[in-house]
C-alpha cells in the first residue's frame, strides 16, 4: 500500500478489487439482475422486475435533475450530502464513475464534493446546523468511489480523504461526558453526541478501514460502545436515555451487524423491534420516514432470513405504490421535506437496492 504524500492517515489498497462485483471485464458495470438475493426468496422474487424498473425511473430522475456543478437539486442548494446520497444511488445498481450511461452524472457528482472541501478539512457547502452529517456522508461516498476512478481523480480523492477522516477522528476524541464518549454530534467540536450522527461517521471509518486506510480499531469498539449506550429495551434511541424509534434503532442495527456483532442477539432483538414498529402508513408516524427506511433496509437485509423477507415484503410494496410518474419519490416531512425530492429519492434508491450487494460498505 502506498502512504499519499502528507496524508498518511488515508492509504488506498485497490478499492476496486475489494468492489468486484461493481466492476465488470467490459462495459464498466455489471447488470445486477444476476446478482439479487431476492431471487432465492419466492416470496420476494415476485418484486424483481418492479423494482428494477422503479429503481431505474428513479435513476433517471435523478440524472435529470443534477445541476452544473454537479450538486444535485434540494431544498439546500449545494449540500455534498444530497449529492453524495445521490452519487452512491447510482452505485448501488452498479454504475460506476467515467462508463456507461451514468458514468458522467457520477463523475461531476465526486468532483463536486471534492471541490467543496474547506480548509479546516471540512466537506460542506453553505451554512448548516449540523455540518457533520454532509462531512460524514461525502466522506463515505468518496471512500466507495475510492479505486474506481480515475488517475487524476483518484491523486484528488486520496488528499481530500485524508483530511475528511482526520476531521471525524479528531472530533470523537472530544472530551465528552462518559455516556457520550465515542459517539459524534452535530460540529466538529461537539461536546455531546447521537446516534444519528454516530451512525454516518462510524460507515465512513468502517468503509475506510476496510479499504486500507490507517483507523484504529478502537475508533469503531469506541463508537460501537456508544450506539450500545443508547439501547433501550430492544430498541435504540437518539441519544442515551431517550426513547427508541425506527430510524434509530435501524441506525443501530446497522452499526452493530457491520462492527462485529453481526447476528448477535442484540442485533436480533433490535430486528424484533422494527418488525414490530414498522411504519403504518407511507410517510411514518414520527418523521424521518426515508431515513428510517434507508437504515432499516440495510440493517434487516444485514440481519437476513425472514427478518430480511418480512421487512422488504412491507419495503416494496409502500415503495412501488407511492413512486411518481416521473421516478422521484414525494418529499419527506419535516427537515426531511426541506432536503427534497433528490434526496427522497436517492434514499428509496439505497434502500431498495440493498439485495444488489453493489455499494462494498453493505457487503455481507
Amino acid at each position: 500500500m502506498r502512504a499519499t504524500t502528507g496524508h498518511k492517515l488515508w492509504r488506498r489498497c485497490g478499492k476496486a478489487a475489494r468492489a468486484g462485483l461493481m466492476l465488470a471485464a467490459a462495459g464498466g458495470w455489471l447488470a445486477p439482475a444476476a446478482l439479487r438475493a431476492d431471487e432465492a426468496d419466492e416470496a420476494l422474487k415476485q418484486y424483481s422486475q418492479p423494482v428494477d424498473e422503479a429503481i431505474d425511473k428513479a435513476l433517471e430522475y435523478l440524472a435529470s435533475h443534477q445541476e452544473k456543478n454537479g450538486s444535485f437539486q434540494s431544498g439546500m442548494p449545494g449540500n455534498t450530502g444530497i449529492t453524495a446520497l445521490s452519487v452512491m444511488a447510482f452505485l448501488s445498481k452498479g454504475y460506476t464513475p467515467g462508463t456507461g450511461p451514468y458514468g458522467e452524472a457520477i463523475d461531476k457528482g465526486i468532483d463536486y464534493v471534492l471541490s467543496c472541501q474547506q480548509a479546516n478539512g471540512m466537506l460542506v457547502r453553505g451554512s448548516s446546523h449540523g455540518p457533520m452529517y454532509s462531512h460524514c456522508i461525502a466522506t463515505l461516498m468518496l471512500s466507495e468511489v475510492s479505486g474506481m476512478v480515475d488517475t487524476k481523480r483518484q491523486e484528488r480523492l486520496d488528499e481530500v480523504l485524508g483530511q475528511a477522516l482526520r476531521i471525524i477522528l479528531a472530533a470523537q476524541r472530544v472530551i465528552k461526558a462518559p455516556y457520550y464518549q465515542g459517539g459524534w454530534r452535530y460540529q466538529h467540536s461537539s461536546r455531546d453526541s447521537d446516534i444519528s450522527l454516530t451512525g454516518w461517521a462510524l460507515m465512513s471509518l468502517r468503509s475506510a478501514r476496510g479499504n486500507g486506510a490507517d483507523i484504529p480499531r478502537s475508533a469503531i469498539e469506541d463508537a460501537v460502545r456508544f450506539v450500545m449506550n443508547c439501547r433501550r429495551g430492544e430498541g435504540f434511541a437518539y441519544q442515551p436515555g431517550g426513547s427508541p424509534g425506527l430510524a434509530r434503532t435501524g441506525t443501530a442495527l446497522l452499526c452493530l451487524e457491520l462492527c462485529g456483532l453481526h447476528g448477535d442477539k442484540v442485533c436480533r432483538g433490535a430486528g424484533e423491534w422494527i418488525r414490530r414498529n414498522m411504519p403504518r402508513s407511507f410517510g411514518g408516524d414520527e418523521g424521518f420516514f426515508y431515513y428510517g427506511l434507508y437504515y432499516s433496509s440495510q440493517g434487516m437485509f444485514q440481519l437476513g432470513g425472514e427478518y430480511w423477507r418480512l421487512w422488504a415484503e412491507y419495503m416494496y410494496k409502500i415503495m412501488l405504490k407511492h413512486q411518481r410518474k416521473d421516478g422521484s419519490w414525494p418529499a419527506g416531512a419535516g427537515n426531511e421535506g426541506q432536503a427534497g425530492p433528490c434526496y427522497s429519492t436517492a434514499m428509496g434508491v439505497l434502500a431498495m437496492s440493498v439485495s444488489y450487494r453493489q455499494l462494498p460498505i453493505y457487503q455481507r
